[in-house]
C-alpha cells in the first residue's frame, strides 16, 4: 500500500514558521573543607546556607507522584480525568494555514466545521455506547524541504497556534499538537511545546515518518523511524508535565503505517499519566488498510489503537472508497478509539 508520505510532506513545504527553545542551568555544591565559626573561621562562610539541589528534589517528587499514580491505577484501573477508554476521539487533521496538509486547512472554516459536525454524528450513530469526543489534530512542528537552520523543520507561529486553539475551544474539542522533527529530535523539539501542554485540553502527536536523524537525509527522501526509546522520551515528557501541574492524563498519539516506523515496540514503557495511541496511518483501498492495521497495530499492541481515513487518497485506487464508521467498527479488531480524517 502506498503511504500518505509524499502528499503530506509536499503540503509541509509551503509553511514558513519559527520556534525557539530555552535551556536552564543548575548550581554546584561547595566543597567540604570550609571552616566553622567556632573554629575561628569566617562567619560569613560558616552561616552560608547549603545550596538546594532543586533537580534532585523535583526528581524525588516525581517518583512519589508516579508511585501514587500506579497505586491509584491498581486500585481503580484508571486515573481521574482519563479520556480513554471511555470515549472515542474523532479528529480532523492538518494545519489551518495549509490546504495541502489535510481537511483542517483545506476548506474554509465554516464549511469544514459543518463537515466535522456531520462526521461526529455519523460516528455517534455507529456506536451509541461510547460518547464521541471531537479533536483537532494540528501539525505544529512541520517537516520542511529546505534546511532552514539545518534541521529541516519549522514551528507554527504563536498566532497560528492560538487561532487553532480558539477553533478547538469553539468546537468544545481537544487539541493535538503534532510534531515532525526532520533532522532534529524529540529532545530538542518537545520542550518548545511544554507551556502549551500545561493546558489540560491539549495533547501530543509524534510522527516517525518525518524523523530523519537516523536516516541522514532530508524529509521526503525516505520514511523515517522512531525507536521505543524515542516514544518513551515523549511519554516521560508528558508524565512530568502531568505531575508538576496536577493535570489529568495526557494522550500521546504515534503515527504508524510500516514495520520500520516504530522499532522495539515491546520496550515501550507505559505510564498511567499518559495514554498511548498507535494510529494506523496509511492510505489505500479498504482491504490494504485493514491488512496494515492487523500487521502493525493489532499484532504489535501497545495500549490503545487508532485508524486514519483520507478524504482524497483513500478513493484514488480503482474501485476504492472511504470507509464508513460502521465498516471501521465492524471490520477492525480491536475497535479503534481514535479516528483521524486527513
Amino acid at each position: 500500500m502506498r503511504s500518505r508520505f509524499y502528499s503530506a510532506w509536499r503540503g509541509a513545504l509551503s509553511l514558513g514558521l519559527l520556534a525557539s527553545v530555552s535551556l536552564a542551568a543548575c548550581q554546584t555544591r561547595p566543597g567540604q573543607g570550609e571552616t566553622s565559626a567556632s573554629q575561628g573561621g569566617d562567619a560569613s562562610v560558616a552561616h552560608k546556607p547549603a545550596p538546594v539541589d532543586t533537580v534532585k528534589i523535583k526528581r524525588l517528587a516525581l517518583q512519589r507522584d508516579s508511585l501514587k499514580a500506579d497505586s491509584i491505577v491498581r486500585k481503580s484501573g484508571q486515573l481521574p480525568g482519563a479520556i480513554l477508554p471511555g470515549h472515542r476521539i474523532v479528529a480532523f487533521y492538518g494545519n489551518i494555514r495549509s490546504k495541502g496538509m489535510g481537511i483542517l486547512g483545506r476548506e474554509p472554516k465554516d464549511q469544514m466545521m459543518r463537515k466535522f459536525d456531520k462526521v461526529l454524528k455519523e460516528w455517534q450513530a455507529a456506536d451509541p455506547s461510547l460518547p464521541v469526543l471531537p479533536a483537532f489534530h494540528s501539525v505544529t512542528i512541520t517537516a520542511q524541504g529546505s534546511a532552514g537552520d539545518g534541521k529541516y523543520r519549522l514551528m507554527n507561529s504563536k498566532s497560528t497556534i492560538e487561532e487553532t486553539r480558539a477553533w478547538a475551544k469553539e468546537k468544545h474539542a481537544i487539541l493535538f499538537m503534532d510534531v515532525q522533527v526532520g533532522l532534529s529530535d524529540l529532545q530538542h523539539e518537545l520542550p518548545k511545546l511544554a507551556e502549551y501542554m500545561k493546558d489540560p485540553t491539549i495533547h501530543l502527536g509524534i510522527d516517525p515518518e518525518f524523523a530523519m536523524q537516523t536516516k541522514g537525509v532530508r524529509p521526503g527522501k525516505k520514511i523515517g523511524t522512531y525507536d521505543a526509546k524515542d516514544v518513551n522520551y515523549a511519554i516521560n515528557f508528558l508524565a512530568r508535565i502531568v505531575s508538576e501541574n496536577h493535570l489529568p492524563p495526557k494522550i500521546l498519539m504515534v503515527h504508524r503505517f510500516t514495520q520500520g516506523m516504530v522499532t522495539n515496540y515491546k520496550n515501550i514503557k507505559l505510564d498511567p499519566r499518559v495514554q498511548v495511541i498507535m494510529d494506523m496511518d496509511g492510505w489505500g483501498d479498504p482491504t490494504l488498510k485493514k491488512d496494515s492495521y492487523k500487521a502493525y497495530i493489532e499484532k504489535q499492541p501497545v495500549q490503545y489503537t487508532g485508524f486514519k481515513l483520507f478524504y482524497e487518497y483513500d478513493i484514488k485506487p480503482r474501485n476504492s472508497h472511504l470507509m464508513t464508521p460502521k465498516e471501521v467498527l465492524s471490520e477492525l479488531n480491536p475497535k479503534p478509539l481514535y479516528i483521524q480524517y486527513q
